[in-house]
């Protein structure tokens, strides 16, 4: 009947063949799974650089915001004290004009001296030329 003997597995090759295609599947896994792992790393130290990136955004956002507040309270305080030196000026020209009309003459005629007709030429040619410009700028 038979000659093999009764304990005879079948040929001694077969299972080594699966072992090697296990092992090399096993290597192939092992593979794709360290190819997945520095993707996932790659793709995290990118998150965290676009993270930094934001970051530094935002902080350069807020320093500009405060120095353009900054720059703002300046121009406002510039505006007021440009403000106040003009109304000192015009009041310091009206003072002028009217010492110039009136009691400038009559002591000047006493000392024969009259300049109030050159100075209130020059101040009149001021209004002229620029004294409505200041009344623009509010």
């Amino acid at each position: 009947m038979n000659e093999r003997p009764a304990n005879y597995q079948g040929p001694v090759e077969p299972p080594f063949a699966d072992i090697d295609a296990a092992t090399r599947r096993l290597m192939a896994a092992l593979e794709a799974l360290e190819s997945a792992v520095e993707r996932r790393r790659e793709a995290d130290r990118d998150e965290d650089e676009l993270a930094t990136r934001i970051q530094a955004l935002g902080a350069d956002r807020s320093r500009l915001a405060d120095e353009l507040d900054t720059s703002l309270v300046k121009s406002r305080k510039l505006e007021r004290v440009n403000r106040d030196i003009a109304e000192k000026l015009d009041a310091a020209i009206g003072t002028i004009r009217s010492v110039l009309n009136g009691e400038g003459k009559a002591e000047h005629a006493e000392n024969g001296i009259d300049h109030s007709d050159g100075l209130m030429a020059a101040l009149q040619e001021d209004d002229e030329d620029g004294g409505e410009d200041g009344d623009d700028e509010e």
